[in-house]
């Protein structure tokens, strides 16, 4: 039998990643903090320190999550509109 591909976007996603992904998209911190205003985005941010807080903090993870799954929807708009 073959396995299941999951459908969810966040599937084996690990949250360095995610978290590289959405200041890259956002141009860096500060962006990112007007999006998700967490003291680990707005005061002295780097990756190792948000992963930390994000780690220990479910309802600032959930917040990224939630930022990420409407990052990814945006950039697949984009790409529809760029196609035609």
């Amino acid at each position: 039998m073959e396995e299941q591909q999951s459908k969810d976007p966040l599937h084996g996603k690990r949250l360095d990643a995610i978290l590289e992904e959405l200041v890259e998209y956002y141009q860096g911190f500060e962006e990112l903090g007007k999006q998700i205003n967490i003291r680990c985005f707005t005061d002295n941010p780097s990756i190792n320190s948000s992963l930390k807080f994000l780690r220990k903090t479910d309802w600032a993870r959930a917040k990224v999550e939630s930022l990420y799954l409407f990052v990814l929807r945006q950039k697949k708009r984009d790409e529809a509109r760029n196609k035609k």
